[in-house]
C-alpha cells in the first residue's frame, strides 16, 4: 500500500546542507533507522571527464521505528573514499558525492522504497588521479524527535566504480590514396586529467586499428599498435578498398574505453 510520496526528497533535496550536522540541535545518536537493498548505478562503472556533471542512479529501501512516519524519518546518501563516512562528511575539504533527488514511496510498514540520482561534478568532486577509484556508499540517518535532529551515519555494501573518460581520434592519408599504395593511420590517446581540468596524453595503451568496408556495416581488426608516451599512435597499411578507418581500445581499472570517430578514405 503506497501512504507517502516525496516527502523524504524534500529533506535530500538540500534542506540540511553538506556540514550542517556539525551543528546543535543535531545530535549524534541510534535513530533506529535502517537501509537496506542498496543499488547505485545498476552496479555499472561510471566514466567521468572534465566537465559534464554525471547523474549516478540510486535504489535503497528504509525502514523507520515506530511513532514515526516518512515526514519524520529519513536517510540522505552520499559516496566517499579512503577515509571514514564521518570524516567525509564533516571534515574539512569534503569531497563527498550527494544526492541530486531521491523520491520515496511509503508502502505503510514504517518503510519506503527510494530512488533517484546521486550528482558528480567534475570541478568540485574530483581532483587527482587518486579519485579514479571504487567509491563507498553510506547514508546520514535523520530522526525527527520532538523538534530536535537526531542524526546517525549508516554505512551500506554498496560501491561506485568512478573512471576518467577517455578520447581518441584518427586521421589517414593521404586522400585520396591509389590502389595497393601505402595509408597512414595515426591518431592520438587522451584521458582526463582531473588535477589540470583538461585531457592529457595517455601514453603505453594498445589500441585496435579497425577497418569498414564501404558499403557494409561490420568493423575488422586489423593490427594493434601501442601509443608511445605522448599518447601517439601511427602504423601503415595497405590500400586496397573505399572505408572507413578509426582507432579503439578498451577500458582499465581506472579509465574508460574510446573509440575514435571513422575516417573515409577514397582509394582510387
Amino acid at each position: 500500500m503506497r501512504t507517502g510520496r516525496s516527502a523524504l526528497a524534500a529533506v535530500l533535496g538540500g534542506t540540511i546542507a553538506l556540514g550542517a550536522l556539525t551543528a546543535q540541535p543535531a545530535q549524534a545518536a541510534d535513530t533506529g533507522i535502517g537501509v537496506s537493498k542498496v543499488v547505485v548505478n545498476k552496479g555499472k562503472p561510471i566514466v567521468v571527464g572534465t566537465t559534464e556533471t554525471k547523474y549516478p542512479t540510486i535504489s535503497f529501501r528504509v525502514t523507520w521505528p515506530a511513532g514515526h512516519t516518512i515526514s519524520t524519518a529519513s536517510a540522505m546518501p552520499f559516496m566517499y573514499h579512503g577515509t571514514t563516512a564521518v570524516r567525509a562528511y564533516e571534515g574539512p575539504g569534503n569531497q563527498v558525492f550527494l544526492h541530486d533527488m531521491i523520491t520515496c514511496d511509503e508502502d505503510g510498514s514504517r518503510a519506503a522504497n527510494c530512488e533517484g540520482a546521486l550528482r558528480i561534478l567534475p570541478r568540485e568532486n574530483l581532483d587527482s588521479a587518486a579519485d579514479a577509484t571504487t567509491w563507498k556508499l553510506a547514508f546520514v540517518a535523520l530522526l525527527d524527535v520532538k523538534g530536535k535532529i537526531k542524526h546517525e551515519y549508516l554505512n551500506s555494501s554498496a560501491t561506485l566504480q568512478v573512471k576518467r573518460a577517455a578520447r581518441a581520434t584518427v586521421n589517414a592519408s593521404p586522400e585520396p590514396v591509389v590502389k595497393n599504395r601505402t595509408l597512414t593511420v595515426t591518431g592520438k590517446l587522451t584521458r582526463a586529467d582531473w588535477a589540470r581540468r583538461a585531457y592529457s596524453a595517455y601514453g603505453g595503451k594498445a589500441a585496435r586499428l579497425e577497418f569498414r568496408k564501404a558499403g557494409t556495416t561490420a568493423w575488422t581488426a586489423v593490427k594493434t599498435v601501442r601509443a608511445n608516451s605522448s599518447g601517439s599512435l601511427k602504423t601503415t597499411v595497405k590500400a586496397t578498398a573505399d572505408g572507413y578507418w578509426r582507432w579503439m581500445f578498451g577500458q582499465t581499472t581506472t579509465t574508460g574505453g574510446a573509440t575514435s570517430a571513422a575516417d573515409y578514405v577514397d582509394v582510387k
